[in-house]
């Protein structure tokens, strides 16, 4: 059996060095070494990434770095770029990278070269998408389809309408995209509200093509689509498919010629970049998603190639684990300073949540002595500010931060954006160097308030500082930061789960809660013999048919 973790030398290095940088000061750091901000911040794929604002010196750096080599993440990387079966559970190659790879670089599964596949379904999405927007192929009764529905759920659903909220300002003129995915028929039939069927298009994004919540969802949109333009036949104009199920396909009644493929090699949650990103290519136009692709590709390139001390994604998760594992942070917030942004943190939840919120090694055995994921939460700046930033200056927990920043707003009105730059700016120094109580006494004073009234008051605006934040400059929001964004967060991720000896490519958790779901559905109505249920599942089973007379 493999040393544990928490007996590896790297590991007992950080536990007693986390010790003596316990009561380290930031604000110390950066008096001692004025040229901090040089000595931690790199730059790679247009990402500035500043990491001075973090409780560590140089000997922090060193140990993590060494704790990366003694997991052995270059190896694993190079298992997973070689197209083994690194989701060892499943029985599956990882390789998302694949799907943005320009051919510069080989990527083989099953000892096939896999781009020319990729590449093909590439093509299919060009064409079909050119064919979208210069009107050659139309709805059923000869309407531009201009309105476009992605019906999916998890992978499916959150990185495509993620990009699409981010990269609006280049959505093509006159097309709008919606997302459905919550099975409740509230969401669907919001959003159908809006459309006209006539010119939308819905695309079904499902590998089995029988996700119970997507298929719900795609039947209900079928039965409106036919009641409001009179015809079954409507459904083959009107709908396509993301899936590997040829037949389930043409028995919804789409043309199996409008099926897109994707691979078993695909993950879920970093699927966007295959045939899921459909919506994305339809709402932006195929040149700017091969943009997205572009930047992922830049950022893969640099985490493949560049040494772990001067790697983005490699320092980016060791740090994370740094506060994790020796500070007993629990949670870590991402906070976007631009508002094309807004469900990137959502996004991330999935992306980090699903893949290392593990608790079962490699060999099986239960992990308890360190922790895996933290709870990953954010929403964008400033809006924040005026909701948990109270708990980031003041709280009892530590949370670690990553602000990110765009120095080029799409929308330049006024002051807006030197105002919502000078903010997470602002927010990154005073979590850092906080607020002492004489220095709050002294704010008092000056503003005239009595003794009495300062020792009564000062204690209540001390802010303690020393939370640790990185941040994350961007020219501007393009597809192609976007793309490097997120593929930076993607081997950060992969990174964790490494060193954390976890498959960061299953999701079992999320089966459980499925298959209990089936087991409850038919019992839900009336004179169905009740499986066995804890008391409090079968009250409620009782509470919902009463009310449902």
């Amino acid at each position: 059996m493999t040393t544990p973790l928490t007996r590896t030398a790297a590991w007992q290095a950080l536990s007693a060095h986390a010790s003596s940088m316990g009561a380290t000061q930031m604000k110390d750091l950066f008096a001692a070494q004025p040229e901090r901000f040089q000595r931690f911040s790199r730059s790679a794929a247009d990402i500035l990434f500043d990491f001075s604002k973090n409780r560590i010196n140089d000997k922090t750096l060193q140990l993590l770095l060494q704790l990366y080599e003694e997991a052995d993440v270059a190896g694993a990387k190079n298992r997973m770029l070689a197209g083994e079966a690194i989701n060892f559970t499943e029985n599956r190659a990882v390789l998302h990278m694949a799907l943005r790879a320009g051919g510069k670089r080989s990527y083989q599964f099953g000892g096939k070269e896999i781009l020319p596949d990729v590449h093909q379904v590439l093509e299919q999405m060009a064409r079909f998408v050119a064919a979208i927007h210069h009107g050659e192929r139309r709805g059923f009764n000869g309407k531009k389809l201009t309105h476009f529905v992605n019906i999916g759920i998890g992978g499916s659903d959150l990185g495509p309408h993620m990009v699409c909220q981010a990269l609006k300002p280049y959505a093509k003129e006159g097309c709008h995209v919606d997302f459905v995915s919550n099975v409740d028929s509230s969401h669907l039939v919001e959003i159908l509200k809006n459309c006209r069927a006539d010119e939308t298009l819905f695309i079904v994004s499902s590998k089995t093509f029988t996700t119970q919540e997507t298929m719900t969802n795609a039947h209900s949109a079928r039965r409106w689509l036919v009641a409001a333009l009179g015809s079954d036949a409507a459904v083959a104009n009107h709908f396509v498919a993301v899936s590997t199920n040829a037949q389930g396909v043409a028995a919804f009644g789409i043309d199996t010629a409008n099926m897109f493929e994707f691979w078993d090699w695909v993950g879920g949650r970093f699927s966007l970049w295959s045939a899921i990103g459909l919506p994305i290519a339809l709402y932006l136009g195929m040149a700017q998603f091969r943009e997205l692709l572009a930047g992922a590709e830049a950022m893969d390139e640099h985490f493949i190639t560049t040494p772990a001390a001067d790697n983005l994604p490699v320092i980016l998760a060791l740090l994370g684990i740094w506060y994790s594992a020796f500070f007993a942070a629990r949670g870590y917030a991402i906070l976007p300073y631009d508002q094309y942004l807004n469900r990137f943190s959502a996004y991330l939840q999935q992306a980090e949540m699903e893949s290392n919120g593990k608790q079962t090694d490699y060999e099986g055995q239960t992990i308890s002595d360190y922790p895996t994921a933290p709870i990953i939460w954010g929403e964008p700046g400033t809006n924040g500010q005026h909701a948990f930033y109270q708990m980031l200056h003041q709280g009892t927990q530590i949370i670690p931060i990553d602000f990110i920043a765009t120095a080029r707003s799409h929308n330049p009105l006024g002051d807006h954006h030197a105002i919502l730059t000078a903010n997470v700016l602002a927010q990154s120094e005073a979590l850092m160097a906080g607020r002492s109580l004489s220095e709050a006494a002294e704010q008092l004073r000056q503003r005239g308030y009595s003794e009495d009234e300062i020792s009564r008051l000062a204690p209540h605006r001390v802010m303690p500082g020393n939370r640790p934040s990185n941040t994350l400059f961007i020219p501007q929001l393009t597809p192609r930061t976007l793309g490097s964004l997120i593929a930076l967060y993607e081997h950060k991720i992969f990174v964790q789960g490494v060193i954390w000896r976890i498959n960061s490519f299953d999701q079992w958790g999320v089966e459980l809660g499925k298959e209990l779901a089936q087991v409850i559905l038919p019992e839900l109505q009336p004179g169905n013999a009740n499986n066995p249920h804890d008391a409090s599942t079968l009250g409620l089973i009782a509470y919902y048919r009463q009310l449902q007379r």
